[in-house]
Parts: structure tokens; sequence; C-alpha cells
């Protein structure tokens, strides 16, 4: 089964909708992986305009939200949904992990969106928290997000240790992803477990995505593992 994810720090959409949209249309995603997702409104008019389902925001009436997403395209589903605030965040720009269990005929696979911060402690410290919580799950998992750091990083090395960089496995030429109008560092990252194979993965370029956000998505095309057919009685 191919599965073409995308992971996109979309700037809170304070470039507008449209032209996230414009974007994302054109990659035809079946999981999206967001950062910085700006207001619960802003996202749903996204979801509409991609034609995807986005995960359950969970209310937070007494805390900044941790603005991360993942979005799916039908058949895929989300089966189950669940958002980690890091341990010690900051909270007034709080980080954290949104986790979903995503599901259509025959396949099942964990999929997390994950936004770093800005200082090399705090990451490490939350890469740590987010290799913990995904520890047991036992379906594929595919985690991507901006983490703010290049590949020689503490934190992205701690991930790349316990899951595979698929940039690494597939990239394109060029995989720089900040700053979207001439990028040069890349930031941005989709890691996958053992067992989905990685066919190609690129930084889309052109217009659109140079002015969308002050990132450039990262688009993977995966192949994930058959699941085991049931033993016979």
């Amino acid at each position: 089964m191919r599965l073409r994810v995308l992971v996109y720090n979309v700037r809170g959409f304070r470039d507008g909708v449209g032209g996230v949209v414009d974007v994302v249309a054109q990659v035809k995603p079946d999981v999206a992986l967001l950062n910085e997702t700006g207001s619960r409104r802003a996202l749903r008019r996204f979801a509409r305009g991609v034609q995807m389902h986005a995960a359950p925001d969970p209310w937070s009436p007494l805390a900044r939200r941790v603005k991360d997403a993942v979005l799916v395209r039908p058949p895929w589903r989300i089966v189950d949904h669940r958002q980690r605030r890091f341990a010690g965040t900051d909270r007034m720009y709080p980080r954290g992990v949104s986790l979903a269990h995503i599901g259509r005929t025959g396949y099942r696979v964990w999929a997390a969106s994950v936004h770093l911060g800005l200082r090399p402690g705090d990451r490490r410290r939350d890469a740590e928290e987010l290799a913990d919580l995904v520890r047991a799950l036992r379906e594929p998992l595919i985690v991507g997000g901006d983490l703010n750091e290049l590949p020689d990083g503490r934190a992205v090395g701690f991930l790349s240790d316990r899951f595979w960089d698929a940039w690494l496995l597939g990239g394109d030429v060029a995989g720089a992803t900040f700053p979207a109008s001439d990028p040069t560092a890349r930031i941005d990252y989709l890691f996958v477990s053992e067992g989905i194979r990685v066919e190609r993965v690129l930084v889309p370029a052109g217009e659109l995505v140079r002015t969308a956000s002050d990132h450039r998505p990262v688009v993977a095309e995966l192949t994930l593992p058959e699941e085991p057919a049931p033993e016979r009685r």
C-alpha cells in the first residue's frame, strides 16, 4: 500500500489559507502533518479546502493550544487521537505532539505531528518524551514536523538513532526547507519506523511554495508493510 505524506509548517496561515490550500492540493497527500496551524477556524477552513479530515483539536480553555495537526484524506480515517503537551514547555508557546491512529481496510498506521522549540536542551528533552510516548505502539509509525534543528543537532540525532530519517533513504537532490523564499536549512523532517519503505522524498519548488508559508513542505512516497494474514484455525 502506497502512502503519500506531507510535512508542512504553515505559519498559522498568516499569508492566507488559500495559498496553503493551493500548495497542498497540488500534492494531494493521504496524510498531512502540520505545524503552526493557527486558529481552529482556519484549520477547519483549510481541511475543507483540501478535502481532508483533521484529528480533533482538544479544547484547552485555561492554556494556549499546541498547534500541531494530523489530517487524512478518505478512504483513510482517524481511528483514535491524542495530544501530549511536553513537560516543562513554555506556557506562552507550548510544544507537544499530536498523535493519531489512522486506518483504512486492512491497514493501520500511527501518525505524529511534532514541533520542537528553539533551545537545544528543550528539543532534546522533548525528543526523549516523544520517543517514550510511541515506544509501545505496534503498528507502523510516521513522525513529522518542524524540529528547528539541522541534521547534526542533538534532538535530530536522538530520533535518527531510533527511527529512519526518510530523507536519507529517498531524498531528492536538495532537502532544505527554510526559509521558503530561498531555502538553505533542512529543519523539517519525516521519520518512519522499521518496515516502512521510503520510495521518494522531495521538497516542492515553484512560486506557490515560496509565498504560501515561511517553510517549504516535505513530501514523501512511502510503501506500508503488508499486514500478516490471519492464522487458520
